[in-house]
C-alpha cells in the first residue's frame, strides 16, 4: 500500500511505501563497558506506520521526496547508533550471556527514536557477536572447562549414586528371587505330587477304558468275520449253482454249434471223399488205357518206320556198292554249294570291299573270282587230308573221258560264289 501526499504548494503528489522492510544492523569492532572490541549483527524488521494518522503525518514530513532505499538507510543508521551505544553500556559477558536483554535495550532505544519519524520498529534479534582478538573462545574455553568439571564430577557422583542405588536393587532382586524361587520350587512340588497322582488314577482309568475297548473290538471282529464267512459260503454256493447252469449252457450250445455241425460236416467229407476216389480210378484207369493203346500205336509206328529206314538203307547200301564213285560224286555236287556259302558267309556280311592289286595281277571282279575259286580249289584237298577220300582221283575214274571235269566244276561253284557275294 502506497499513500499518496500532496504538496499544495508544488500541486505535486508522491507515494510512500508502507512494506515491511528488513534491516541487517552491523557494527564492527565496538569497545563494550570493559573495554573489549567486538562486532555485533543484528536483524530488524521496521515499516512506516500508516494505522495512525499522526505517525503517517510526522513520516511524510521526514521522508518527503525521498525513495525507498532512502528510508531504509535513515532507518539503519539509525539503529546501527542505537546498538553501538547498548554495546557500549555493556560488557561482554552480559551480552554473551543475556542476548534477550542485549535485545529489549536495543529495540526500546531505536524505537523511541524511529516512532517520532513515523517508523514503527516490529522485531530486533541479535544475529551474532564476534571478536578479533579471541576473547569469547578465551571465555567460551573456560566456561566449556568449568562445564566440563562440574559435567565429569556431576556424573561421578551420578555413576556412585547409581552403583551404589544398583547394588542395593541388586540386593532387594536377589533376595526377592530367591524367595520366589524357593516359593516356586514348592509349589511345583505340590504340583508334581499332585499330577503324579492324578496321573495314576488317569492311566488306570484309561487302561480300563483300553482293555474294555480292545475286548469289545475282538468281539466285533469275530462277529465280522463270522457273518463274512456265512456271506462267503453263501457266495460260493450260488457261484457253484451258476457254474453248473453255465456248463450245461455251454454242453448245449456246443451241442448246437459244434457237434451236430461237424457231424453233417463229417457225413459230407466223407461222400465228396467217396465220389472223389471213385472218379480218381475211374480217370486213372482211361489214363491206363489210353496210355496202353497209345504206346501200343507208337511202338508199331516206330516198328514199320524202323523197317521202312532199314530198307531204304540196304536200298542205298546196295546202290553205293554198285554205284560207288557216282554216289561219292553226287554227294560231292551236293555238298559243294553249302560250302560255297559257307566260305561267302564272312564276305556277306562286309559292307566294302576293297582290292589292292599290283600292276601285274587281275583287277575288280576277276581279281575277287579268282581269290574265291581259289579258296574253291583247294577243298578236294582239305576233303582227302580230312576223310583220306581223293575225290579228284574218284572223278577221274568216274569221268574217264570228261579231262577237266574238276576244273569245271571248281569254275561252277567259284562264279557261284561271287554271285552269292554280289548279291548278298
Amino acid at each position: 500500500m502506497e499513500p499518496h501526499i500532496q504538496n499544495y504548494k508544488t500541486a505535486l503528489t508522491m507515494p510512500i511505501s508502507l512494506n515491511v522492510m528488513t534491516l541487517h544492523v552491523s557494527s564492527p569492532r565496538v569497545f563494550t563497558a570493559q573495554g573489549v572490541p567486538i562486532s555485533v549483527t543484528g536483524i530488524a524488521q521496521v515499516k512506516v506506520q500508516g494505522q495512525y494518522e499522526e505517525m503517517l503525518l510526522a513520516a511524510c514530513e521526514q521522508f518527503l521526496g525521498k525513495t525507498e532505499g532512502e528510508i531504509q538507510q535513515i532507518a539503519l543508521e539509525t539503529l546501527e547508533g542505537h546498538q553501538r551505544a547498548i554495546m557500549g553500556s555493556m560488557s561482554v559477558e552480559e551480552i554473551y550471556k543475556d542476548r534477550k536483554k542485549f535485545n529489549q535495550n536495543v529495540f526500546e532505544v531505536a524505537s523511541s527514536d524511529l516512532i517520532n519519524m513515523g517508523i514503527t520498529v516490529l522485531s530486533y534479534t541479535l544475529k551474532d557477536i564476534h571478536d578479533d582478538e579471541g576473547y569469547l573462545d578465551a571465555l567460551g574455553m573456560a566456561r566449556t572447562a568449568e562445564v566440563k568439571r562440574d559435567a565429569r564430577i556431576g556424573e561421578a557422583e551420578a555413576t556412585k549414586d547409581s552403583t551404589i542405588k544398583e547394588a542395593i536393587a541388586e540386593e532387594e532382586r536377589m533376595a526377592a528371587k530367591y524367595v520366589n524361587d524357593t516359593e516356586i520350587a514348592k509349589a511345583q512340588r505340590d504340583f508334581e505330587l499332585k499330577k503324579a497322582s492324578y496321573d495314576v488314577e488317569v492311566q488306570a482309568k484309561r487302561a480300563e477304558a483300553e482293555l474294555a475297548y480292545e475286548l469289545q473290538a475282538a468281539k466285533t471282529k469275530q462277529m465280522i468275520k463270522e457273518e463274512q464267512m456265512q456271506i462267503k459260503v453263501i457266495e460260493r454256493t450260488q457261484e457253484i449253482l451258476i457254474q453248473e447252469q453255465e456248463i450245461m449252457r455251454r454242453e448245449k450250445e456246443l451241442e448246437a454249434t459244434v457237434k451236430q455241425p461237424a457231424d453233417a460236416e463229417k457225413f459230407r467229407c466223407e461222400k465228396i471223399a467217396e465220389a472223389t476216389r471213385n472218379k480218381l480210378t475211374l480217370e486213372a484207369e482211361a489214363e491206363a488205357e489210353a496210355t496202353r493203346v497209345k504206346g501200343e500205336a507208337e511202338a508199331y509206328a516206330i516198328q514199320q518206320k524202323a523197317k521202312a529206314e532199314a530198307t531204304t538203307m540196304t536200298v542205298k547200301a546196295e546202290a553205293w556198292k554198285e554205284y560207288k564213285d557216282a554216289a561219292l560224286m553226287e554227294m560231292y555236287i551236293e555238298v559243294l554249294p553249302k560250302i560255297a556259302a559257307e566260305v561267302a558267309a564272312p564276305l556277306s556280311q562286309a559292307k566294302k570291299v576293297t582290292m589292292i592289286s599290283s600292276g601285274n595281277s587281275d583287277i575288280g571282279a576277276a581279281k575277287l573270282t579268282g581269290e574265291v575259286m581259289d579258296i574253291i580249289s583247294k577243298v578236294p584237298t582239305m576233303v582227302k587230308s580230312m576223310t583220306g577220300i581223293d575225290v579228284s582221283k574218284a572223278i577221274n575214274i568216274s569221268y574217264p573221258d570228261q579231262i577237266g571235269l574238276e576244273n569245271y566244276i571248281v569254275a561252277l561253284f567259284g562264279l557261284l560264289l561271287l554271285v552269292l557275294v554280289l548279291y548278298e
